[in-house]
């Protein structure tokens, strides 16, 4: 399983441990990984994703996952999280067409 966000696509970084001697050794920066819960409104079901702490941030602050989803691009969601981002768009379509 990759070190990766599935929806904000925040992913381990790489850089230097630098010494008061400025001898450098490289060294990885690992995002802050959650295994989470999240609720579909519009499809009435859990999804567990792994999510950044911001990740988890922007999705309260955007108002829900299914919020979030609309608005993310899709290049930064992964294989599992664009599928569902179809889904929700194809729900929440269909019941406009409806109403």
């Amino acid at each position: 399983m990759s070190r990766a966000c599935e929806l904000t696509g925040k992913a381990v970084q790489s850089g230097n441990n630098v010494s008061h001697a400025n001898n450098k050794t490289r060294r990885r920066f690992l995002p802050n990984l959650c295994q989470v819960t999240l609720i579909s409104d519009a499809l009435g079901q859990r999804f567990r994703l792994r999510v950044s702490a911001h990740a988890l941030r922007s999705v309260e602050h955007r108002g829900g996952l299914d919020a979030f989803l609309a608005k993310a691009a899709e290049i930064e969601l992964s294989p599992r999280a664009r599928l569902l981002k179809r889904q929700i768009a194809k729900k929440v379509a269909g019941e406009a067409q409806a109403a």
